[in-house]
């Protein structure tokens, strides 16, 4: 599949990460298939895709935590290898699933993933604010709530006023408000620093919310890449209709979809959803052909393209899947 033209374009500016040609196997399974990407100073790029995909493989490579088995990765210009204390100093991590020890307080944690970089209580202090755990610094771990311990997570990660920020499924497990709290770290972060940003995630929103720039990746492959606007690209401009039936078909494909593109059909709930470039001139058509064959609609919403929708197109999977 052909590249987005727009990756020349970021190449110019001195990428803060270089991923160039990039494989990684575990026995007959490839995680990482042949992937380049460059992310410059300040840019919160999204590693968008399904569970499994191979988003968390490439960021821990890119983090030095496992090697590819071919291909070269830059950090700031530098390999991992001779340069793991320089490098761990302007990286910020928070991997999907972070222990922490449970008798702590929000305070003693902070101060002891502080000491690690000789920052004193000021940072601590700062950190706490930064993540809204000011009220919660005498709390034990143990008595957080999961997105409170996320927000732990994100503040550890930013003790070392980080360069780079590498963040792995931040909010997956949360329930909607506290994934919102994640969020407006982030944005916050995102107007006063200049923090370079790689966020792997499987929520739309959430890409779209957070990041400048996309990368749609699948089966250890990067399909696609650029701003919602590149994305969605042509088909901007286009409607997605999503309709149910009152009845269902035998034959959906040759009955239904003969006007606009199939996106995706549930048999068990009659429901389909159809991509139309010209919504004005192509529903009456859809309309009438149904009618023309006796099915007889339930439900219609129609509405713009998702990045979901072009996955779908894609891949013929949804991102949640």
């Amino acid at each position: 599949m052909s590249r987005d033209n727009t990756y020349g374009d970021r190449m110019i500016a001195e990428p803060v990460i270089e991923v160039r040609n990039v494989f990684k196997s575990f026995k007959s399974v490839k995680a990482v298939n042949g992937v380049d990407l460059g992310i410059r100073r300040g840019q919160f790029v999204a590693l968008l895709g399904p569970n499994g995909a191979g988003k968390t493989t490439l960021v821990e490579m890119i983090e030095g935590i496992q090697k590819p088995d071919s291909g070269e990765i830059l950090i700031m210009g530098k390999k991992w290898d001779g340069h793991e204390d320089e490098l761990h100093r302007i990286i910020g991590l928070s991997l999907q699933e972070t222990r922490f020890i449970e008798k702590l307080t929000v305070r003693e944690t902070l101060k002891l993933f502080a000491s690690f970089y000789g920052r004193d209580d000021r940072r601590v202090d700062e950190i706490m604010d930064i993540v809204g755990l000011v009220e919660k610094s005498g709390s034990y771990v143990v008595n957080l709530s999961g997105g409170q311990r996320q927000r732990l997570a994100l503040g550890i990660s930013l003790i070392n006023e980080p360069r780079i920020l590498l963040l792995d499924e931040p909010t997956t497990g949360l329930d909607p408000n506290a994934r919102r709290e994640i969020w407006h770290i982030l944005q916050r972060l995102k107007k006063e620093a200049q923090t370079s940003l790689i966020l792997t995630t499987h929520y739309m929103e959430e890409a779209e919310q957070l990041c400048d720039y996309i990368i749609i990746i699948d089966q250890g492959k990067i399909l696609k890449e650029g701003t919602t606007e590149q994305l969605l690209g042509d088909d901007s401009a286009g409607k997605t209709v999503e309709f149910t039936l009152v009845e269902s078909p035998d034959d959906v494909t040759n009955t239904v979809f003969t006007v606009g593109k199939q996106v995706d059909w549930d048999q068990e709930n009659k429901k389909g959803t159809i991509i139309f470039n010209r919504v004005e001139d192509e529903l009456p058509k859809f309309l009438s052909h149904l009618n023309n064959q006796n099915l007889r609609i339930k439900n219609l919403e129609c509405r713009r393209r998702t990045l979901d929708d072009l996955f779908i197109t894609m891949t013929g999977r949804r991102l949640n899947e």
